[in-house]
């Protein structure tokens, strides 16, 4: 009797095992999982303290510039950006953790989109117009695609993505996060604005 009883146990095991390792492998479930950890407060980005004495504690390093197109050709470099807060996330159709972040960079998307100071630039890196269209659509996201016309700096893009950086208006780096993480929370909104308000 306990030998049969271990035997189902045993199967039963098994199962469970079979059906996460499913779950787990299958993009869509995976996806989930890591937008509900974003959600726990596991994958927050580390913003820079701000100060009134002091707005940015970040050293005030000229950025480099980079050359984007949007869907309808037309570029923009970075640096004719300044005078404006840019927000540029790095991310490719295929990334399952670009994939789950974006939801909440929609969120920051939708309360700073009409305001003239804040620009949002999300990134597609391997120029894959037709899967990031499909992937906005999917997702019903709205934010502005833009492609690389040129080198993109590796103080803002190395060997991983997602990579989201922030600009100050100076067009300094004031941000810099690479991986996954959560952009709708408060703390990320409240450095959004003393940079706004810079």
């Amino acid at each position: 009797m306990a030998e049969k009883k271990n035997k189902t146990k045993n199967i039963l095991s098994w199962v469970l095992i079979i059906v996460l390792a499913i779950l787990v492998l299958t993009p869509t479930t995976r996806t989930a999982i890591q937008r509900g950890l974003m959600k726990i407060g596991l994958f927050n980005p580390d913003v820079p303290k701000q100060t009134a004495a002091n707005p940015s504690a970040t050293p005030l390093v000229m950025t480099e510039t980079v050359t984007l197109s949007d869907d309808a050709g037309k570029t923009i470099q970075t640096h004719d950006l300044k005078g404006k807060v840019v927000f540029i996330n790095f991310w490719a159709t295929w990334c399952g953790p670009c994939r789950a972040e974006m939801p909440s960079i929609q969120k920051l998307y939708d309360k700073y989109k009409d305001n003239e100071n804040v620009v949002f630039m999300l990134v597609e890196i391997e120029h894959n117009k037709d899967g990031a269209k499909a992937f906005m659509e999917k997702e019903k996201l709205n934010m502005p695609i833009y492609y690389p016309e040129s080198d993109i700096p590796t103080t803002w893009l190395s060997n991983s993505i997602p990579s989201t950086v922030v600009l100050n208006k100076q067009g300094a780096l004031a941000f810099d996060h690479k991986g996954m993480a959560d952009y709708s929370t408060k703390e990320f909104e409240d450095f959004m604005i003393s940079l706004i308000n810079q």
